[in-house]
């Protein structure tokens, strides 16, 4: 899954430095993801892994990090299973 994730940073993400030299618990924002990004990236993990972002999860802490985004997909996908 953070294979993906980091795929899809690289596409949509626009981070000023290389993705690989993000940690996984690094902070996105303060590595330069900025709003318009993550918006971008949103959509593009929510056609990846056949999801959709409920609105109490649209939030800066969803797509702190790596694997913020991993936690809130995993998320997701669990709260399908119990519906």
């Amino acid at each position: 899954m953070n294979t993906t994730i980091r795929e899809l940073l690289v596409k949509f993400g626009k981070l000023p430095i290389p993705v690989d030299q993000v940690a996984d618990d690094a902070d996105l924002y303060g590595a330069g993801l900025t709003s318009f990004a993550s918006v971008q990236l949103m959509l593009a993990i929510e056609e990846a892994f056949d999801i959709e972002f409920p609105d109490n999860l649209l939030n800066r802490k969803s797509f702190a990090s790596v694997s913020a985004i991993a936690k809130t997909i995993d998320q997701i996908k669990d709260s399908r299973k119990v519906a």
